[in-house]
């Protein structure tokens, strides 16, 4: 079924052939246009091959309403409501940018619909009781990339990011890590998602002369700096985050890109990892599921993160189902109680063991550190 309208392309997905009267419906909100379409496509993807992979949860099939954010902060929380209202979905799952997630997990907590965030928040600790995110904490994930710089004998780094609560969270988990290990950050400038240039703030950071450079942005706007540093003949490292391990940021990013440092999950180089390394198996089995599902390899990490939201809610809702009949409001409480309380289930990320009143549920075994060479991300040691 497709519809069109305001908020923008809907399409409802059944895992499997037929609906029952008792399917688990789950309301997915990404970004198919718009700035970060790239990050939202990918998602999109991954979520279908999560389908292709398990599409059956103790005889219930997952019903998936999709709907298209646009990028807009405003858009998602109205379809959020949409989904909630209209659909009356089980559950939550997107999005593809911190703004957007946030704006829908607060409809999400004011309903008392759990949710899944596929980018990182961090709302205030009374409003976290309805959600868990999948990918990884920036402070874990950032706190890597100023190990590595220790190890280099960086003591001086210049900051660029997102003008936006993703280019906060980075910033702030810099910050947070820096300082104990003697680093000093230089500069936080800020741009937008939508934004062509940034020289004036390049300009800044190139007379403060850092040893290195840290970007907080993602997807293909996550580019944009590394233009102007390259622009302004900055040679220096450049690190980065987990939110610019994607396809299209390789490919508008060109050589401006070439050797920037970062954190990922293990599912992008799963074939570098050791034998016996957790998540290894089933990334292999994910890889395999995504070609045959899209007829392309699985090059990114933002769908592997669907796909892992994906088995945490199947996972969920199976024990969840256990307890009320999916529809409910009772099976939206039994649902978000088995969320928050999964424990040791292996994803293409991680191993995620989630805690009620904690967002987060991975550890060190769900980052390693990269290099991008010659356009292919390398495992560092």
């Amino acid at each position: 079924m497709i519809r069109s309208g305001l908020l923008g392309v809907c399409f409802v997905f059944l895992a499997g052939s037929v609906a029952a009267a008792q399917d688990v419906t789950l309301g997915f909100q990404t970004s198919l246009s718009g700035p970060i379409s790239s990050i939202g496509l990918s998602l999109k993807k991954g979520m279908e091959a999560g389908q292709a992979y398990l599409g059956d949860i103790g005889g219930r099939r997952i019903k998936v309403v999709v709907l298209d954010d646009a990028s807009d902060p405003s858009t998602a929380a109205r379809n959020a409501r949409k989904l909630i209202e209209e659909h009356k979905v089980d559950a939550l799952m997107g999005s593809a940018g911190s703004p957007l997630t946030q704006a829908s997990a607060v409809i999400g907590f004011e309903e008392n619909v759990p949710m899944i965030a596929l980018a990182p928040i961090a709302p205030p600790a009374d409003k976290r009781a309805w959600m868990i995110v999948v990918p990884q904490p920036p402070d874990l994930m950032i706190k890597a990339d100023v190990d590595a710089m220790v190890k280099q004998g960086i003591k001086t780094v210049a900051y660029i990011g997102f003008s936006d609560a993703w280019g906060d969270l980075v910033y702030n988990g810099l910050v947070k890590a820096a300082g104990p290990a003697g680093i000093k950050v230089l500069t936080n400038e800020r741009y937008a998602r939508a934004d062509t240039s940034v020289t004036g703030q390049v300009l800044k950071i190139i007379a403060a002369r850092p040893d290195a450079v840290v970007t907080g942005g993602s997807g293909t706007p996550g580019a944009t700096p590394h233009f102007a540093l390259q622009e302004r003949g900055y040679k220096g490292p450049i690190y980065s985050s987990h939110a610019i391990i994607n396809d299209d940021f390789i490919k508008v990013g060109g050589s401006a890109v070439e050797g920037v440092i970062a954190p990922t999950g293990p599912i992008i180089v799963a074939e570098q990892l050791p034998v016996g390394s957790p998540t290894r198996e089933i990334s292999f089995k994910y890889r395999e599921v995504f070609q045959k599902t899209h007829n392309e390899p699985a090059n990114d990490a933002n769908a592997g993160y669907a796909f892992d939201g994906w088995l945490i809610l199947a996972d969920a809702a199976k024990r969840a189902a256990l307890r009320a009949k999916p529809g409910t409001a009772e099976f939206r409480t039994a649902l978000r109680d088995a969320m928050i309380t999964t424990r040791d289930l292996v994803g293409v990320h991680g191993v995620y063991n989630f805690k009620p009143g904690e967002l987060y549920g991975v550890d060190e075994r769900a980052r390693a550190m990269v290099r991008l060479e010659g356009g292919k991300w390398k495992l560092l040691p």
